[in-house]
């Protein structure tokens, strides 16, 4: 990379690494797994196969809560009845009208998949509990702007045992810091195209503090999912999806052009599984049973060349036909060497 970037130094603007897409998953540790629910409801006289009747209330709780949300902020709650309506683009739409000032930007909700539990009687052993399950009902997607991290959004099922997904992305999170500087600079989609000082909004980027995401992720648990704070005063947060981009912002659309041909030729036609292994920090063995391979495919914004291992790929694309990005993504950050982030455990 440094010998690239030296050899082009003179048609290129800046560079700027920075996480992307963080999605960071929620639960109760009381009773977020089978044995703990069980022994939860022993401990409090509940009767097993009244886990339906137990849980009722709290989903009416959160309903209300979500009503009572959407009123104070002036908005209303949009019921998502059609899979193929992208969430991220009515979104932006509210904000086009809204604008991007801190606070409750809108609420989507969905019939979607939720994890539960079924009771369950052994014959055998004459023992009453419950076992995992899946089933469905309400989430809240509740959209909110942070002064401190951009757009963000917390997922709030309306079922026990309440798993929480919150997402936020690192180019947003830099936006709302280079904004608080007085940095001028230009957030195109979710790639930097213009910054003043690309040398600052590195440093910036790289100062990621985790005491403030603790306290900002356990603040939006109790205002979004008020429930949890009759088991919890603190949510277990695990990280279920990581993506760290590097890019190299030209000044021309001509030069990358030229230069991502060669590039994008090159990883296609010399990159060998055992190499991907070794960019991802893995070597291959014979045990090795996820699937390896390069891919390269025409998308509306430019190309992409992927190489994956498993649920982590790294990708090269041109985006806006200015940017050259070198995405890792990674979907079970266990397989990583180095954990993404100290502060939270990788599940």
């Amino acid at each position: 990379m440094d010998k690239f970037l030296s050899r082009h130094a003179d048609k290129i603007a800046g560079t700027l690494s920075c996480y992307d897409r963080v999605v960071i998953t929620g639960t109760v540790p009381q009773i977020c797994f089978a044995e703990g629910m069980t022994s939860y409801l022993y401990a409090r006289g509940i009767r097993i196969f009244d886990y339906t009747k137990w849980a009722e209330p709290y989903r009416a709780q959160l309903r209300q809560n979500a009503e009572d949300l959407a009123k104070n902020a002036g908005i209303e709650i949009e019921f998502i009845r059609k899979t193929t309506i992208r969430k991220e683009e009515r979104v932006r739409e509210v904000l086009r009208e809204r604008g991007d000032h801190p606070g409750l930007v809108h609420i989507l909700s969905a019939m979607e998949t939720c994890s539960t539990y079924k009771p369950w009687h052994d014959k055998q052993t004459h023992k009453t509990f419950l076992q995992y399950d899946k089933g469905k009902c309400l989430h809240y997607y509740f959209y909110f702007i942070l002064p401190e991290l951009g757009l963000c959004y917390l997922r709030v099922p309306t079922w026990a045992p309440f798993r929480l997904q919150f997402y936020f992305n690192g180019h947003n999170a830099l936006a709302a810091k280079l904004k608080k500087k007085g940095i001028g600079h230009h957030l195109l989609d979710n790639a930097f195209v213009q910054c003043d000082d690309w040398d600052v909004a590195q440093n910036l980027a790289d100062k990621l503090k985790p005491e403030m995401l603790h306290r900002l992720l356990d603040q939006a648990a109790r205002k979004y999912c008020p429930v949890v704070k009759e088991f919890t005063p603190h949510c277990h947060w695990s990280l279920m999806q990581v993506e760290y981009a590097t890019d190299i912002v030209f000044r021309r659309q001509q030069d990358l052009k030229h230069l991502y041909e060669e590039l994008s030729r090159t990883a296609i036609h010399s990159i060998k599984p055992d190499q991907v292994a070794t960019f991802l920090g893995r070597k291959p063995h014979n045990g090795y049973k996820d699937e390896i391979g390069n891919t390269f495919s025409t998308r509306i914004e430019g190309t992409c060349i992927k190489h994956h291992m498993g649920k982590t790929a790294i990708k090269m694309y041109d985006k806006h036909g200015i940017v050259l990005r070198v995405e890792t993504t990674a979907n079970n950050v266990t397989f990583l060497v180095v954990p993404a982030f100290p502060w939270v455990e990788n599940r």
